[in-house]
């Protein structure tokens, strides 16, 4: 079975994200928003998706993609014959008049490495979910595309007849190309490009040097970090799962979704990488996002809303090939309907550090205190509440253990802000929920397997009860989190330290695939009971799961060893950094021995 690999590489600035597949097209581009219909979509559909390549008119190239060090900065060489070209694509992000500068604009350089190559540019935006292509306009050194409200506009120095007529031309100096969204370009095309370039590599370099990471496989934490920073709507402080929809987690499976909207459980995993990294600016912009949250009636969140606080996110099917023929082609989400009790449990763990750090001062606390109540407030009324759990099962309630685990923690946390409150009502109530919620994880427990189940009556073994280990539940007795994780192992473990989210069957059968952020919980699992050599030796397997630039899907398929499910996958990359945080921090231990 051949193995299947995504073939492209993601750039972004905090405000929108692009795929540059290793043949230079742009197959996803959505704009104004991260969950904006695609401008360009060729990833979903070859022929309605439109297309922005750079390409010679001969089938036969070589390509190599990588990013420049450090930086979310993607380059891209094309060879063919005697004759090469490379193409840097960016996304503008600085410091600019005390404001981070991030515009709806991708910056395309292209220049000549060797020979005299030819290439052709191929420039189809579309809209309206790819039934429309836009309609080129011609101006003195730009091309407008008509038919959205906002203006599409391509700025090159390129000859715009070459660019409409997509006509081969020999590349003898360095070509920009400028397309934007809403507001143009309107300023020199050469120098400004350049400026921009060594701008936005300078702010990523700074980014970087601002980390703190242990030594171990500082490379690929560093490129996770990259990934999951553009992955936040700076505007709003949202985190989203995915800039992607639809792309299958296995083969004519139909789990396709549209992942492009902020879970509040997957925000929390995310802030919890970058807290461990030492960046707290992602988790100001998050708390003001939180915030700023409808509830119902009774105060209740939805397990996910769009990046600017909606609601409402209809899963709308569309008319489009898919993924490598797999439909349906979903976008919107219908999990927003759902109970998912978690996540009250999330957003508590997710504000400690906002109330236990004394780099916040007490200004950025005291304001949330009526946030803090109401969460807890939540955590005592669902906590005999059956729900979808955190796999959004669409036709399957239950009492889940990861539920009562995230009571539990929250509770926890609330302690912990109470007593920076010094308010003793509130930490009274928080001691009570944690007793009441550490009661609900002993229901789920299974004295003849010595293992906590999926939930209340059942003994399905479910992944995500790993994160009784790692989250602390069971404290110093590591006999009894190793007795659980050696249940786990029986049930979930497939090749090369792959893990299985559950095997049960759900609403559309028995999963196919691996979910790789379990298996990255169980590496960590493994270096919290002191298994630190296989932790090591499976965090050495799994990493193995990437594609050429060091980003990892949802899903792999431990049979093919193949890439599944939306990509690049935030939750993936915050399972990587989290192990390698545990990993890291028990290695690099002083030994003066």
């Amino acid at each position: 079975m051949e193995t299947h690999t995504y073939s492209s590489g993601l750039i972004g600035n905090c405000a929108y994200l692009a795929h540059i597949e290793k043949n230079t097209n742009v197959s996803w581009l959505c704009m104004p928003r991260f969950d904006s219909d695609f401008i360009f979509g060729g990833m979903l559909d070859k022929e309605k998706g439109g297309e922005f390549s750079i390409l010679p008119e001969t089938k036969h190239i070589h390509c190599q993609q990588k990013y420049l060090e450090n930086t979310n900065i993607l380059e891209t060489t094309i060879s063919y014959e005697e004759n090469a070209y490379k193409v840097t694509d960016f996304a503008p992000r600085f410091h600019n008049h005390g404001r981070y500068f991030k515009p709806l604009m991708l910056i395309r350089k292209v220049e000549a490495v060797k020979g005299t190559p030819q290439i052709k540019i191929t420039c189809r935006p579309m809209s309206n979910h790819g039934k429309r292509q836009l309609s080129p306009s011609v101006a003195s050194n730009h091309i407008r595309y008509m038919g959205e409200d906002q203006e599409i506009r391509l700025t090159t120095n390129a000859s715009l007849t070459y660019v409409l007529d997509e006509k081969p031309f020999v590349l003898h100096q360095p070509i920009y190309l400028i397309f934007t969204y809403g507001k143009p370009l309107e300023a020199p095309i050469e120098t400004t490009a350049e400026n921009f370039q060594q701008a936005t590599t300078a702010y990523w370099r700074d980014w970087i040097k601002s980390t703190s990471i242990t030594s171990f496989h500082q490379s690929f934490v560093l490129r996770s970090a990259l990934v999951l920073k553009i992955h936040q709507y700076e505007d709003t402080g949202a985190i989203i799962a995915a800039s992607t929809t639809s792309l299958p987690e296995s083969p004519n499976s139909t789990r396709n979704w549209d992942y492009r909207y902020c879970w509040i459980r997957d925000s929390y995993y995310t802030l919890n990488a970058f807290n461990n990294i030492g960046h707290f600016e992602e988790l100001e912009k998050y708390f003001e996002y939180i915030q700023n949250l409808p509830t119902n009636g009774n105060g209740r969140y939805q397990p996910l809303y769009s990046i600017t606080g909606e609601s409402e996110l209809t899963e709308v099917v569309h008319d489009l090939q898919g993924y490598k023929g797999n439909q349906p082609v979903r976008f919107g989400n219908q999990a927003y309907t759902h109970i998912q009790n978690d996540l009250y449990g999330q957003v508590l763990v997710s504000l400690l550090p906002l109330y236990s750090d004394k780099r916040f001062v007490e200004s950025e606390k005291s304001h949330s205190k009526p946030m803090i109540e109401r969460l807890l407030s939540s955590i005592e009324e669902t906590m005999d509440e059956p729900d979808a759990g955190l796999w959004e099962f669409r036709n399957l309630k239950q009492e889940h253990c990861y539920t009562f685990l995230f009571h539990w923690a929250g509770s926890c946390a609330a302690i912990k802000i109470a007593e920076t409150l010094k308010d003793s009502d509130l930490k009274d109530k928080a001691i009570m929920l944690r007793d009441r919620s550490k009661g609900k994880i002993e229901s789920c427990y299974v004295p003849e397997l010595k293992a906590y189940a999926q939930a209340v009556g059942v003994k399905h073994m479910d992944a995500s009860t790993l994160k009784l280990i790692t989250m602390g539940y069971f404290g110093n007795d590591i006999e009894r989190a190793n007795n659980h994780l050696i249940q786990l192992e029986k049930e979930l473990l497939a090749q090369d330290f792959l893990f299985y989210r559950y095997k049960h069957e759900d609403d559309f059968g028995e999963p196919d695939t691996t979910f790789l952020i379990c298996a990255f919980w169980y590496i960590e699992a493994l270096a919290c009971v002191n298994r630190l050599e296989e932790a090591e030796e499976g965090f050495e397997k799994l990493i193995q799961y990437c594609n050429h630039l060091k980003l990892f899907s949802e899903d792999v398929d431990q049979d093919s060893k193949s890439q599944w499910g939306n990509f690049p996958q935030a939750y993936s990359h915050v399972g990587l950094m989290n192990a390698a945080f545990r990993i890291g921090r028990k290695l690099d231990k002083p030994n003066f021995l």
